[in-house]
């Protein structure tokens, strides 16, 4: 109890140091397009990536040359972004998979054809997530926005960690928000009790939890060459998701953000301070652990 009390104003600190030097390295707004950084030879996954935020990280990609795969619920939508992003870019190493996020069988079978058909994987963004759901119960017994938002990323994630350790440097960049201040953890919504299905209050709880387990990812990864970071993408309309999709481009591709790991990042790229809950160290390694108990029991 005492080291989680302690951690937080060491955590503000750290944070607030390590802020200033990557902006002084930025040197002032980061802007995608005037990023030189090629991807050519990379692979990458970017879930979601059909329409808005997703479908521009994925556009990003293909422009600096990588593999791009396509980690889609719907094969028409899907389909429509695959042509989209080749036309645009000129990048004809694009590609669709199918995969929904809300049937863990559904990760697992997508994980398994990737690590069957890809030799690596540089770069893995978890940008899929719903939000406004009724109250579901998915066939593994989870709350559908849990198991879209929070407990399918998490499996997939972890069942892409090797590929992902065998072709560091590698990255993993989480889209969670800043709504994720408002949230809650209670382990018993990821079955969907005790959740108020009103507003965004259940993606708000999805979002926290984005943040704790990256940031104990992080902790496990060090010194594999593998980085895990989260980013609020900000308030964006759909049809500007350009603006929404910079700070996990910033992430994902900055030099400077090399090495960089267990941090939460703003939409304007500065290095932000994520609620208390999500620097709690002793339930960031509670949380992980439940989710790697349900996730593994389906």
């Amino acid at each position: 109890m005492f080291w989680n009390i302690l951690c937080h104003p060491i955590w503000v600190i750290s944070t607030a140091v390590l802020a200033i030097v990557v902006r002084i390295q930025r040197k002032g707004s980061w802007d995608p397009l005037a990023c030189t950084v090629r991807l050519k030879g990379k692979t990458v996954i970017v879930t979601g990536a059909n329409t808005g935020i997703g479908k521009f990280i994925a556009m990003d990609f293909a422009r600096r040359g990588a593999r791009v795969i396509l980690a889609c619920r719907s094969e028409s939508r899907g389909t429509a972004a695959l042509e989209e992003i080749k036309k645009k870019t000129g990048n004809s190493d694009v590609h669709l998979r199918i995969v929904d996020l809300s049937s863990l069988g559904s990760v697992r079978e997508f994980a398994k054809g990737i690590l069957e058909e890809e030799k690596a994987l540089h770069i893995l963004v978890n940008n899929a997530a719903v939000s406004g759901l009724p109250r579901q119960i998915t066939k593994d017994g989870l709350d559908a926005s849990f198991a879209t938002n929070h407990l399918g990323p998490f499996l997939l994630t972890n069942l892409l960690l090797d590929l992902l350790k065998c072709s560091a440097p590698s990255r993993i960049v989480t889209v969670s928000s800043m709504n994720h201040k408002k949230g809650e953890v209670d382990f018993s919504h990821f079955h969907g009790e005790n959740l108020t299905y009103h507003m965004d209050m259940v993606y708000n709880h999805t979002k926290l939890h984005n943040i704790i387990c990256t940031n104990e990812l992080a902790r496990r990864l060090q010194g594999t060459g593998v980085t895990a970071n989260s980013v609020h993408p900000g308030v964006v309309m759909t049809e500007t998701p350009e603006e929404g999709a910079v700070s996990s481009i910033y992430c994902a591709v900055a030099e400077e953000m090399e090495g960089i790991t267990g941090k939460y990042f703003d939409s304007d790229c500065s290095l932000g301070l994520p609620a208390p809950l999500a620097r709690d160290t002793a339930l960031a390694v509670k949380d992980f652990e439940m989710c790697e108990r349900v996730t593994s029991k389906l």
